[in-house]
């Protein structure tokens, strides 16, 4: 064996034992509870907004107005290193943790997801930099794709990949595959903790179909303006036939889904 064969499994080892290290368990937890605040205030905002009030629903609003609660600056830096916590086990979930080719893919774009949040916590705290909206970056990201070649085509497909996501969501919730990380014994528990994420991924999934409709509304009228984040996509579903209750009912969801998280922060396998 080359020595630097031998480096390299050195490596290896240090790394699995650090994701393997019993703080990295705690301080993930602390990122499943942070995620839980997050989803938390987007689900209240977004029954704000149903009943006629103002705001954003979206997760850099959530950002600020955690900042500017009491204690905002330390409790967003616990956060932050939650999360962080978070995209180093999902590393190693996609590296050494899941046998599943699937599986690891989408360890791999929670990590990007939970990566994103922690650099936006850490311009907010650091240079005063608030994040833009879901909103703008859905816009610009359709700009971006139709400066290219082919580039209606290519919006044409992420509206698509939105709404298989959604589906994909609708799809866990409705089966209740998002329990098989979940190690809750106790039998009313497990039956609570079921339904709460039951509803909150199915929520998740209704906010995808709307998004990944109006970027497809954006594809068709070459118009980047017409693509939303969580917002507009929220916002969207009071436009309905269902009316503002359809958003009602998707908030209610959302502020489920929440609670959820605080149960992942409880029990799941890390």
């Amino acid at each position: 064996m080359t020595t630097a064969h031998q480096t390299g499994r050195r490596l290896e080892g240090t790394a699995r034992r650090a994701a393997d290290h019993p703080a990295l368990e705690k301080l993930a937890k602390v990122g499943f509870a942070a995620r839980g605040v997050l989803y938390a205030i987007i689900g209240l905002v977004a029954l704000q907004i149903a009943f006629g009030g103002g705001g954003e629903a979206d997760k850099s609003s959530a950002l600020q107005i955690v900042r500017d609660s009491p204690l905002g600056d330390p409790l967003l830096w616990l956060m932050a290193v939650g999360l962080a916590a978070l995209v180093i086990w999902q590393i190693s979930e996609a590296v050494w943790g899941r046998p599943e080719a699937r599986e690891r893919v989408e360890a791999v774009a929670r990590a990007v997801v939970y990566a994103a949040l922690v650099y936006s916590m850490v311009a907010l705290l650091t240079q005063n930099k608030a994040a833009a909206s879901s909103d703008s970056q859905s816009q610009d990201a359709t700009k971006a794709l139709f400066d290219l070649p082919g580039g209606q085509f290519l919006v044409g497909l992420l509206a698509l990949g939105v709404i298989a996501l959604g589906v994909y969501w609708i799809y866990e919730g409705w089966t209740e595959k998002f329990m098989r990380d979940m190690h809750v014994t106790e039998p009313r528990a497990r039956g609570v903790v079921v339904k709460l994420g039951k509803a909150g991924y199915i929520a998740r999934g209704v906010i995808a179909l709307a998004a990944g409709a109006l970027i497809g509304q954006a594809a068709l009228t070459y118009d980047p303006d017409k693509a939303a984040g969580i917002d507009d996509a929220l916002k969207a579903l009071a436009d309905t036939p269902a009316g503002p209750w359809l958003l009602v009912v998707v908030a209610i969801g959302l502020v489920l889904f929440a609670v959820y998280c605080f149960a992942e922060a409880r029990w799941h396998r890390v």
